[in-house]
Formats: C-alpha cells, structure tokens, sequence
C-alpha cells in the first residue's frame, strides 16, 4: 500500500521530517483536510487518509504519536474549530460538526486493531477540554445522527462508503436524549466510547474521571430522560453501571438511585434483558451503604419509585390524551410488567437463600 511504501522510504528520517513529507505529499489532495472535500459524505477519502495514517504510525511510540496529533492538529486547525462547535448553541453549526464526527472516526478512531490504540487517539481528543466540553465533544462524535437529506441511491456506492454513510451522515441530533426513550442503536456509539475510556488500558483516565464524564454527558444538551440513562449505563457494562451507581449511594442521593434502579427494570423489561441482572445489581448497590438504615431507606425509595412512577403513568392514560402508538399505555403495561418480573426475582433470590441456610 502507500502507506507502506511511504513508510519504509521514511524509515530513517526523524519523526519531525518524516511528517513534513507526510504534509507536502497530501496537502495537494483536498479531500484529505478536514474542510477540504465538497461532499464529505459522497466521498471515501478521510477513511483512506486514516488508513494511511494508521499503517504509517504502526509501532511508533507514544512520544512519537503525539507529536503526530499534534501535526494534524495543526494542520486541520482542529482545535479552533472543537472550540467553536462546543461553546456554540448545540446544532447552530451542523455542518462543523458533522465535519469533525467524520474526521475524528475517519482519521483519527476507525482503523486501530488494538483497544489501546483506540484508547489513545480519543484521548487525545478529549483531554485537552475541560469535562463539560468533553462531553459535548463526545456526544458530537459518538452521540446519534440523523439520516441524510433526500434519497441516496446505493447502486452509486460501495459497501463501504455505505457503511460509512450510515454512522455520519446528516446531523447530530441533539433531542434525542430528552424529547423520548430512545433506542440501542442511538447510544452504542456512546456506550462503545464510555467503555473505551474506562478499559485499564486507557492510563489517563480514572474511574473517577469516567463516571464524571457520564454524569456531564446526561445532561447535554439538557437533562436526559431517565430511561435514556439507564440505557446508556446497561449498554456500558457492569462495571460502569455499578459504579456510576455506588457513587450516588457514598454521595446520599438514596431518591435519584432508586428513580434510576427502576428505570434499570424498566429497560431489561422492554429490552429482554434478564431481569435477575437489575435484581443483583441493586443487591450490590446495597452493600454500599454504610448503615442497615442508609439500605433500608434505599429499598423503600426504590417501592415507592415504583408507586409515584406508575401512578403517574396511570394518570398519563385516564387522562385520554393518546397518541397513535398508544405510548402512554404501552409505558404503563411495561413497568407493571417490569415491577412484577423484578420483585419475582427478589422472590426467587430470597427463597433460594431461605432454602442454603435450612
């Protein structure tokens, strides 16, 4: 490849004049700048600028690699333009930030083998903003798009320019978290970057530091439906979703876990996940507290969630304002179901200990 090639030509200049050339061989194809193509949609080559990047960078060292970053840094003027996009109106600069989604996963996140890798590279992006901006920056590259404007025809691509088109093409949609529950496929991306982040591998980031990110993230551009939450921390993984728990517990938010712990049953109900799985995390959630009454108090938060969360839905559809999914019923029907499936398996849990001690 030319990647290859380029790298074996190099291979005995410093890093330093090994980029130049780097910047004088590309810098005549405008596709590969970040404001350079046209039609960045329409076009592969931010996907093969990464793959070269990617085949020339292989093996080099950390030092090495930032000071990669900080050439394309320099040369896409990315920085400026993440500023802009994070202290301007969410959405008030769609085409930016469409721009920078395709260059960070193009460029700079799509074609590692090694987590590690990946780790490194969206670190790099990240860290130099502070948490709030972070999170913005993470929702802008990671957060759910709209579909293009007006039809495509698929004959006119390849697969893989249809595969990229499907993850960035029209805008980011900064409602989607707050204006209804969403789906898996809105919050992968999210989850998927969470996750990366929170991986042992990823040295600058602490536990601390991840579960702060989540927290900033739920409330762009707003606060987040809960539900939507809950998701996003179920899709995360064990670890994370136990740990952004146990965090509210040390910090006395017994009400806002227990809100939480109900939208956990009410998305394993709606999403077929194992119901025993809420059950047992919340068990682990309770050995946090410090004092049976601390506990106590939190198992009754978690009832009376339940009762306030499923008297107002009941109240949402005696009202008689439906819609034509009948969204409000079908809410009712599955956190009765998720509240039944939950305490069966409380239920369950508490007949089989019964049953070791005897």
């Amino acid at each position: 490849s030319t990647g290859l090639l380029f790298k074996r030509c190099t291979l005995l200049l410093p890093t330093k004049d090994r980029l130049k050339y780097t910047h004088k061989i590309l810098s005549e194809v405008s596709c590969f700048k970040l404001n350079g193509c046209p039609s960045p949609l329409h076009c592969l080559g931010l996907q093969c600028y990464g793959v070269f990047l990617q085949i020339l960078t292989a093996g080099w060292d950390e030092l090495e690699c930032h000071r990669v970053f900080n050439f394309l840094c320099e040369l896409s003027n990315l920085p400026r333009k993440v500023q802009t996009v994070v202290s301007s109106k969410p959405g008030s600069a769609r085409k930016l930030e469409l721009r920078i989604r395709l260059y960070c996963r193009s460029v700079l996140l799509n074609h590692w083998i090694h987590r590690s890798d990946s780790a490194f590279w969206l670190t790099r992006i990240l860290k130099p903003w502070p948490m709030v901006n972070q999170a913005r920056l993470l929702y802008i590259i990671f957060g759910p798009v709209s579909s293009l404007d007006g039809d495509l025809a698929p004959s006119l691509f390849k697969k893989k320019l249809l595969c990229h088109l499907i993850y960035c093409s029209g805008h980011v949609v900064w409602q989607k978290m707050i204006e209804g529950p969403t789906d898996e496929t809105s919050l992968k991306g999210l989850a998927d970057a969470i996750k990366l982040l929170y991986d042992t591998e990823a040295r600058e980031w602490t536990a601390d530091d991840v579960i702060s990110l989540v927290d900033e993230l739920s409330v762009v551009p707003r606060e987040w439906l809960m539900e939507n939450n809950a998701r996003l921390l179920i899709l995360s993984g064990n670890n994370i979703c136990f740990t952004f728990m146990a965090s509210k517990a040390v910090n006395g938010r017994a009400v806002e876990l227990a809100r939480l712990m109900v939208f956990l049953a009410l998305v394993c109900e709606k999403d077929l996940y194992c119901m025993d799985w809420a059950v047992k995390m919340m068990q682990k959630v309770c050995k946090v507290f410090s004092t049976p009454g601390e506990r106590n108090n939190f198992l009754q938060c978690v009832e009376n969630a339940f009762v306030h969360m499923i008297m107002d839905m009941l109240q949402a559809v005696l009202s008689g304002d439906r819609d034509e999914e009948d969204s409000s019923f079908l809410n009712l029907f599955h956190l009765v179901n998720a509240q039944a499936n939950f305490h069966k398996e409380i239920l369950y849990l508490t007949m089989r200990s019964n049953s070791n001690t005897v």
